[in-house]
């Protein structure tokens, strides 16, 4: 667990940083900062499906995962439950929508998922030390951008680690194939792009309402395993 724990330490760090740095920007500054890291999300999540598409064997999964994580999503109101969380907490929606796109692009990606399937089987944590490079660099702007509510973006990173390396010490490294990765790697990315349009405004998207659609290829290759 220690290249998660460093993974963790690293947005916190970075995310404090920036939080620091974000007192001494005028507005006009932070809004050009907002607009940045909403064309950086949408490039980063079409990245992650055009790189991934030609890779996948089941190409109707990303979109069957979508609906079904659309329809799940909105019965369940997690955005709306969010976004009140939010506002008890004082907090406001740009937050709400900063928080969604950091746990996205920290925890989707082969370097997140990988990582630790590599620590728990090889006790090679270099993956997820790169990660942590990685997440440290981005978690500042997140900070600079959004403020002190990104850091709940570091604990959530700490369970999804945390989850995938004991699942594979434990359970069944064999799981976290490359198909596996593909898929959620493409549905992943359709998320990312969707937190990117609503920050630059296009269209607003309830993003976390569709974050159950990363659990429908999980499942999908559970069955596909079992039978």
């Amino acid at each position: 667990m220690i290249g998660t724990i460093a993974n963790t330490c690293a947005i916190l760090v970075g995310t404090t940083l920036g939080c620091f740095l974000k007192k001494g920007l005028k507005e006009r500054y932070q809004d050009a900062l907002f607009l940045a890291m909403g064309l950086a999300a949408l490039g980063i999540g079409l990245e992650n499906v055009v790189n991934n598409m030609p890779k996948s064997h089941y190409p109707v999964l990303f979109i069957v995962s979508l609906a079904i994580g659309a329809v799940v999503g909105t019965w369940w109101k997690i955005d709306d439950h969010f976004n009140q969380l939010i506002k008890r907490c004082g907090g406001q929606s740009r937050i709400a929508e900063g928080i969604a796109t950091g746990i996205l692009l920290y925890c989707i990606g082969a370097l997140s998922i990988v990582g630790p399937v590599m620590a728990a089987v090889k006790g090679d944590h270099t993956m997820l030390f790169t990660n942590a490079t990685l997440d440290f660099v981005t978690s500042m702007v997140f900070g600079a951008s959004f403020g002190w509510g990104m850091l709940a973006c570091a604990p959530v990173l700490f369970c999804w680690q945390g989850m995938i390396y004991l699942a594979a010490k434990y359970l069944s490294a064999s799981f976290f194939t490359g198909p596996v990765v593909t898929e959620i790697s493409i549905v992943g990315g359709f998320l990312i792009a969707t937190t990117g349009i609503s920050l630059l405004k296009l269209r607003q998207i309830k993003t976390l309402n569709l974050l159950p659609s990363l659990l429908v290829p999980i499942i999908f290759f559970i069955i596909l395993d079992t039978f």
